[in-house]
């Protein structure tokens, strides 16, 4: 008899997006000449850069002569990408980090999800709350929870972020093995100064702790002096694991490409208590698991490291924080509190009610579809996540709408 993973028993309902996704389905179904304009999920709308397709079209001709064809490719990454990285996204801001310690994905979810295959089943995790769902989901999935009481797993630890914390938690007495981070936040769009991260670096290091530091908004961050990485602190490289994605940065939500930073001499410990270095179990894993992202992706991705490509990912990113700064203004006018949408493309808004609720509200009144902010997490209740992802047109006229429904 073929018994099935009760962990995935577990987990409450569907997806965050898969049921946004069916609550769409079903009102389009009934109302079938409703116009909906999408501003839940993170996915972008503005096509690729014109220096990666180039690339990526260059690459494909590549594939076709038997003289520049390639077949399986490194795992960790070809050493012409992970060397661009290096050089323009760490280096060039005085940050150090090698090209032998980034590892090319398909992404950053991706990575985020599996990285936890590294450590111990009885390792206490720390989550936000509000939380990206796949952070609390692929620990559930592994058997690292209880069961969900009220919303919550027993055994995790849930870090709170409010508005009275601007949903930048503090480790202030906090008892944990491994932290999830992730600034610019998704899904609060809330960032953290230098001195807030330093504050985690100091406790990760004095608690032989590790944190993962989800930056794949980085891009965002148009505010100086904002940390672009968790290696801008001091010692992070002793106690801290970063991803990063293609997907908000250079408009790869369908090509697939991110990666990953595992300093080398960053340890765990095994049960006997000795430091057991991680980057040779990343790239065990790594190797045993995952075929490598293709060689035309990963020339694409190279092409948004040069100077044509650099500037033209800052001007597509210019163009959604523009996005949202119309989208906030308005919000703001309309008497409802916002968070984010500065250095971030989403925008946390103060629903004053339920979140869910007011979702249905502005899909069947606006025709306009958000995020339940109570998807993401108890401290998500009472709010609601939009996206700058759109056309402008479309960000416009959904404003129009929102105005008729909310001013």
């Amino acid at each position: 008899m073929v018994r099935v993973n009760e962990n995935y028993l577990k987990i409450q309902s569907s997806y965050l997006f898969t049921e946004i996704a069916h609550r769409v389905k079903a009102y389009q179904e009934k109302n079938p000449s409703a116009k909906i304009i999408r501003l839940g999920i993170g996915d972008v709308t503005e096509p690729l850069p014109p220096a990666v397709v180039e690339a990526m079209h260059k690459a494909v001709d590549d594939e076709a002569k038997r003289e520049t064809f390639r077949g399986y490719g490194p795992e960790q990454g070809y050493d012409f990408l992970r060397e661009a990285i290096a050089r323009t996204d760490f280096q060039a801001r005085g940050v150090d980090v090698a090209a032998d310690e980034i590892f090319v994905s398909d992404g950053a979810k991706c990575d985020c999800g599996n990285i936890q295959e590294l450590f111990g089943m009885d390792v206490k995790i720390a989550v936000p709350d509000p939380v990206y769902p796949v952070y609390v989901d692929t620990n559930v999935m592994a058997g690292r929870t209880g069961a969900n009481e009220d919303g919550r797993y027993a055994g995790l630890t849930y870090l709170e972020g409010n508005a009275a914390n601007g949903f930048v938690p503090s480790p202030s007495g906090l008892k944990a093995d491994v932290v999830y981070l992730c600034f610019p936040n998704n899904p609060t769009g809330a960032v953290a100064t230098k001195a807030q991260l330093q504050e985690w670096v100091d406790w990760a290091r004095a608690e032989k702790a590790l944190l993962l530091f989800d930056a794949a908004y980085e891009a965002f961050i148009r505010t100086p002096g904002i940390p672009h990485s968790i290696y801008e602190c001091s010692g992070a490289r002793d106690c801290a694991i970063e991803f990063r994605s293609y997907s908000k940065t250079a408009g790869f939500t369908g090509v697939r490409c991110g990666y990953t930073v595992v300093p080398k001499g960053l340890m765990a410990y095994s049960a006997d208590g000795k430091p057991v270095e991680l980057r040779p179990f990343w790239t065990r894993r790594q190797t045993t698991k995952f075929n490598g992202c293709s060689y035309v992706t990963q020339r694409g991705a190279e092409a948004v490291h040069s100077p044509e490509g650099q500037a033209q990912t800052k001007a597509t990113i210019d163009f959604y924080l523009e996005n949202a700064k119309i989208m906030k203004d308005a919000l703001i006018k309309f008497g409802y509190s916002v968070i984010g949408g500065t250095d971030s493309p989403y925008l946390w808004v103060n629903v004053k009610g339920d979140s869910w609720e007011f979702f249905d509200r502005l899909l069947c009144e606006a025709n306009v579809v958000t995020t339940p902010g109570a998807g993401f997490g108890r401290n998500g209740q009472g709010y609601i996540r939009i996206s700058a992802f759109n056309s402008r047109a479309n960000v416009e006229e959904a404003v129009g709408r929102l105005a008729k429904v909310l001013a």
